[in-house]
């Protein structure tokens, strides 16, 4: 008999406890505290779990902190600005940032209770349904294998900035053919030298962006108040004329209203891939305080980022800008910095900020390789992928699931031909409302588990880690508007003469992606029923304190400084 106060848990299924043996999870304690003999071998497939925790802490908080952080803020606000207005553009991008602080509340919460491999997409599995995380899984891991080329591309043409042929007005093929080559190489080196080098190079990246969005904010704030060379008082200028609002695509006030729900999808993009932190659960040192501390700082990067950013943009062109309108996005010339610093007088700024956009574009072709290998790696461990992508490495490399997803970075060279580069283009618009299908199910996975723990007695309050006292109320925030958009992104077809077979088949093509998934996994599995709260996993394979332990304490002041500020 459990003393009073004690759950067991009956280890005579799993691989991972001794025959015939039982493990006692203590209420009192917090919830991963439960022992296992072996926590690395899974129960279902009996599959070791071979990924090392060799990422350190400074890697995963400004990854945290910046890792996403890059096109979407500095080109894209452009676009935000041009279809809703500076007002419209800042509500826009403080509603998608309140989206995202619900869904990483929720994921935060999961992910310091179970830091392991696979992360939201082994949660939903676990937590929502199996046939729920197959689904999730390789509609992310589609999305982002065919997102990779188009970064590799993306830097390419950025590159483009500075090799012009005047003769032709544009990057010569051969060069950038060897652009091409030489970014894709060094990318999938970076990821083939492990995590610890993945971190490194993650690290560098975000300090780069942060400078970088930093140095804009206030040279920006700088430039409004009339401090440029032109002494321009620009102030709110542009808030009264031509107005905080943009109609797009019709006139008038539903005009407006459709510009910013347009608007939502842009940011969106510019947040995307913040859900990608839970990939690296698994190869975080100290997990469960790492990411408690990382998902904290989420919060101060949505208000000083993107909603800092997004205000200053709206302060420092109008909405109506030719060169706003006309322009193509591939590079520097498209921000709304570089048009306003050029206009105040500030030449050198181009240069700088096609750098910073550089390596954005790379950190996010970099981080997205990542993050595909451990998707794959995490549906194969689970049995939702074929057993030879759990393959890894002495050194925790899961060297299949890498080197399969690196494959589709050859996609890139289709951007030599038109055609084909109308074939990438297509595949990747066919991920446009991905994201929002992935914070949503995140956030049901969470009522899911929360219903678990209450089912098996664990008192999600007592945590030392993270608990939201607020929950389940951001999850629903979250789940309501992911909804919403998921419904209404392709309305624009929907408005009289403005019907296109192609745009509605890419806003909507997602759903029955996804539910075809589903559905089909279900059926192939023996049709299982959702399970009860009762009937959760809450306790198998969930790796218990000696995993909380710091392997590289700070030694210096400076580190000592750091580690408390991050």
């Amino acid at each position: 008999m459990a003393a009073e106060g004690e759950k067991t848990y009956d280890a005579a299924d799993t691989a991972s406890a001794e025959k015939g043996g039982r493990v006692t999870y203590t209420a009192d304690d917090d919830a991963q505290s439960a022992s296992f003999i072996d926590v690395k071998v899974d129960v279902h497939t009996k599959l070791v779990d071979g990924v090392q925790r060799k990422m350190q802490q400074r890697h995963i908080q400004m990854i945290a902190l910046a890792g996403t952080l890059g096109t979407g803020l500095f080109l894209g606000s452009g676009k935000a600005i041009v279809h809703a207005g500076p007002a419209g553009a800042l509500i826009a991008y403080c509603l998608v940032g309140s989206v995202v602080w619900g869904m990483i509340q929720s994921l935060a919460e999961m992910m310091c209770y179970a830091p392991i491999s696979g992360g939201y997409i082994h949660y939903a599995e676990r937590w929502l349904h199996p046939s729920a995380g197959f689904a999730l899984g390789w509609m992310q891991w589609y999305s982002g294998v065919i997102s990779l080329p188009t970064e590799i591309v993306s830097a390419s043409i950025i590159i483009g900035f500075w090799d012009i042929d005047p003769a032709i007005n544009d990057i010569p093929r051969s060069h950038l053919i060897a652009y091409i080559t030489a970014l894709s190489i060094l990318c999938s080196l970076i990821n083939y030298f492990g995590v610890r080098w993945f971190g490194e190079a993650e690290f560098v990246f975000a300090i780069i962006k942060i400078l970088l969005i930093l140095g804009l904010i206030i040279a920006g704030l700088v430039v409004d108040l009339g401090g440029g060379p032109n002494h321009d008082r620009i102030g709110f200028r542009y808030w009264k004329d031509p107005g905080a609002f943009a109609a797009y695509p019709v006139d008038g006030s539903v005009g407006k209203f459709t510009g910013w729900f347009t608007t939502l999808l842009q940011a969106a993009f510019s947040f995307g891939g913040v859900e990608s932190l839970a990939m690296a659960c698994a190869e975080v040192e100290n997990p469960r305080r790492n990411i408690r501390k990382a998902a904290r700082l989420l919060f101060y990067r949505i208000l000083f980022f993107y909603v800092a950013g997004i205000l200053i943009v709206g302060m420092l062109v109008p909405y109506n800008d030719s060169l706003l309108l006309n322009s193509t996005g591939d590079g520097a010339a498209a921000s709304p910095f570089v048009i306003a610093f050029n206009r105040a007088g500030i030449k050198a700024l181009p240069s700088i900020i096609n750098a910073g956009v550089l390596s954005s574009a790379f950190s996010a072709a970099d981080s997205g390789l990542y993050s595909t290998s451990r998707m794959l790696y995490g549906l194969a461990l689970r049995g939702q992928a074929p057993r030879i992508f759990a393959k890894t490495l002495k050194n925790g490399l899961p060297i299949v699931a890498l080197s399969f997803s690196t494959l589709f970075i050859t996609l890139s060279y289709m951007s030599l031909s038109d055609g084909a580069q109308t074939v990438l283009n297509w595949l990747s618009n066919l991920t446009s409302i991905a994201t929002f299908i992935c914070w949503g199910t995140i956030c049901v996975t969470f009522i899911r588990f929360k219903a678990g723990c209450e089912a098996h007695g664990i008192v999600r309050k007592e945590s030392k880690y993270f608990y939201n006292r607020y929950q389940p109320f951001p999850a629903y925030w979250a789940i309501f508007w992911c909804f919403v958009v998921v419904l209404f992104n392709g309305y624009q077809v929907f408005i009289k003469g403005m019907w296109d077979t192609s745009d509605f088949f890419i806003a909507y093509i997602n759903i029955p992606i996804v539910i075809v998934l589903f559905v089909g996994h279900w059926l192939f599995t023996g049709r299982q029923p959702f399970p009860k709260g009762s009937e959760l996993d809450m306790y198998s394979n969930i790796p218990g304190p000696e995993v909380d332990v710091d392997l590289h304490p700070p030694t210096t002041k400076i580190g000592k400084f750091f580690s408390w500020l991050l």
